[in-house]
């Protein structure tokens, strides 16, 4: 089977990965959890914390799961897959805690996950994740009053001396 062009095992696999990722969150199971990363593996939480390693994605989650996040469930869904290499790929998925005393999730507490997967000898793993809250913010014509202001900004500290210095030419 040629891997470049058939992605419909991998696809299948990868899915997988990601409702096993859920189901464990939701179980509250941190050991489950853990198993899915790789050892050396990067975990973004939505307030920008890092975490490194399995062990510590591990740690990290037990407490969460005996403590705060308690009896929470992790609901979601995967967006897309985009292959990197033979061996790579990148997911976009979102997700949100449904906290056990709520039947329906908040608006503001829906995140996006990018998550970069490999295949390694016990199957797809997740290598880094990162998290962060869906927050859209429009963004401002270069007329309007945000982008004018902010301009005006600019040339009086730039006048005054203020701030960063622009780039020579």
């Amino acid at each position: 089977m040629n891997r470049t062009l058939d992605r419909t095992d991998d696809d299948t696999l990868i899915r997988d990965l990601f409702q096993r990722f859920m189901r464990a969150w939701t179980d509250n199971d941190a050991a489950a959890f853990g198993a899915l990363f790789t050892e050396d593996s990067d975990y973004v939480s939505y307030d920008g914390t890092r975490a490194i390693g399995r062990a510590e994605h591990q740690h990290n989650h037990d407490l969460l799961f005996r403590g705060v996040l308690a009896g929470s469930a992790l609901v979601g869904d995967l967006e897309s897959i985009r292959y990197i290499t033979p061996d790579v790929a990148v997911l976009y998925g979102t997700a949100s805690v449904l906290m056990p005393w709520r039947s329906r999730l908040p608006k503001r507490r829906l995140s996006r996950q990018t998550v970069v997967v490999v295949r390694t000898s016990d199957g797809w793993r997740i290598a880094a994740i990162h998290n962060g809250r869906v927050r859209p913010v429009t963004v401002p014509a270069p007329d309007s009053f945000p982008s004018r202001m902010s301009q005006l900004m600019t040339r009086v500290a730039r006048r005054l001396g203020l701030g960063r210095r622009p780039a020579a030419v």
